[in-house]
């Protein structure tokens, strides 16, 4: 009898817990505070999650329809200032919002589940052009460069890269140039040391023939920095 009334009660408690859930969800079992933009979403849990299976991206488009993402706000304005130079939800393989989204924003265990944007979700046309959602870096390095970011970089993350031009050649002493100094036409996959005024064809050519040295076309064979 006494073991009856405990399950009574515990089954009480859970049928209370349970009905919470459902009545309060955003005091019960919300993660964390929304989004501002979504500040107007808090009490109604709902209008994202379906009840027992989660957010959904069918209500996320009921808001955002999709050849709008990028472009205007849910409310239809147009977006005048963009972190990107073109919209590429449109292009994405998968319509999963939740794939990269989460509209709470705590630091808590639900941050860890949140997954990372995954390039793998973008049509190959996109995935291989970077320049499609990103804005090339403007610095020495990357200015004159002509070739694909792919070359150097991961889509998993922009560093480190995969290129160590110590490997080939240390850029030391009076060897920090430009890179077409070396690379004539932006061609990385070739260089040339003929590109200063102290390294000309001849009195090259005449200096090593002194050593007794005839082949000396692939310069860094022997010299590797300054």
């Amino acid at each position: 009898m006494k073991r009856r009334r405990i399950l009574l009660i515990i089954a009480a408690n859970l049928a209370v817990l349970i009905a919470l859930a459902f009545v309060y969800p955003h005091l019960m079992v919300s993660p964390g505070p929304l989004i501002p933009a979504h500040g107007s979403l808090t009490t109604n849990c709902f209008a994202c999650h379906v009840p027992l299976r989660g957010a959904e991206p069918e209500r996320c488009i009921a808001c955002h329809a999709l050849s709008d993402i990028d472009l205007r706000t849910a409310k239809g304005q147009p977006i005048s200032r963009k972190s990107i130079n073109t919209p590429f939800h449109q292009g994405l393989t998968s319509q999963r919002c939740m794939s990269c989204h989460s509209d709470h924003t705590t630091s808590g265990f639900s941050a860890l589940k949140q997954a990372k944007f995954s390039h793998a979700l973008l049509n190959p046309v996109m995935s291989a052009n970077c320049r499609t959602c990103h804005t090339a870096p403007n610095n020495a390095i990357h200015r004159d460069l002509k070739g694909t970011c792919s070359q150097c970089h991961s889509q998993q993350r922009w560093k480190p890269t995969t290129f160590d031009h110590a490997k080939f050649f240390v850029l030391d002493g009076d060897h920090i140039a430009a890179c077409t100094t070396c690379h004539v036409n932006n061609g990385f996959s070739s260089y040339t040391c003929f590109g200063c005024h102290e390294h000309q064809p001849e009195g090259i050519r005449a200096k090593h023939l002194e050593e007794g040295i005839r082949n000396f076309e692939n310069c860094v064979s022997c010299h590797r920095s300054a």
